[in-house]
């Protein structure tokens, strides 16, 4: 079993973050969900952003995290608790499995729910082409033999622009915005093409 020192070591990543305490349940809920939606991950709370122990008390930040579970996440989120002690130190890590039924939702300062993913060590707010790519994996989505004129331009484009994103998807293309919307969650299920998303924006290249 790995230590709380070389987990650490291991700095923020996806499926790691650190925080020297939470003061905000309702941001720390979006970092939840976030793992949530993405493949799980491990809040380590009394840690610096330099990966110093600063240690926390941890009863004062378990009722932090469980505000954020109980009334900023939809559904509301399971989590698993350690207390690790390092040099007199106590650090609290807050576990979150990866949910079989995305996504999870977060309240955001709007009061509007919204689904976050985690992306390296950076949260992000999920686009509509990640929502929709969600509801189609709920179902087998199989690739047709043949795909049509409309898939088949659409592919070209995105094959001709690499990186692309998708305003100018809609500004290259002559499809219908709704018809994008439709074919891209369908393409990313079918394996024809990825999804990048980063603190930089979202974009999509052909397999």
């Amino acid at each position: 079993m790995q230590s709380i020192k070389q987990l650490i070591q291991e700095g923020e990543h996806q499926q790691q973050d650190f925080k020297f305490r939470i003061d905000d349940s309702k941001k720390i809920a979006r970092t939840l969900v976030a793992f949530a939606n993405t493949d799980g991950g491990r809040l380590l709370i009394g840690v610096k952003d330099n990966g110093k122990i600063a240690g926390v008390d941890p009863t004062e930040e378990i009722h932090m995290i469980e505000a954020a579970v109980d009334m900023y996440s939809k559904p509301k989120l399971e989590f698993q608790s350690r207390v690790w002690q390092e040099d007199m130190k106590l650090v609290l890590e807050i576990s979150i499995e990866k949910t079989a039924n995305r996504p999870v939702l977060a309240l955001d300062e709007e009061g509007k729910w919204k689904a976050y993913v985690r992306r390296k060590d950076h949260t992000l707010l999920a686009n509509k082409i990640l929502l929709s790519t969600w509801k189609l994996e709920r179902f087998d989505q199989k690739k047709p033999q043949k795909i049509g004129e409309e898939e088949t331009r659409l592919l070209n484009i995105i094959d001709q622009n690499p990186q692309i994103t998708l305003s100018k998807i809609y500004r290259l293309s002559s499809l219908d915005k709704s018809n994008i919307d439709r074919l891209l969650p369908l393409f990313i299920c079918w394996g024809l093409v990825s999804m990048e998303m980063n603190e930089n924006g979202t974009f999509y290249q052909i397999r």
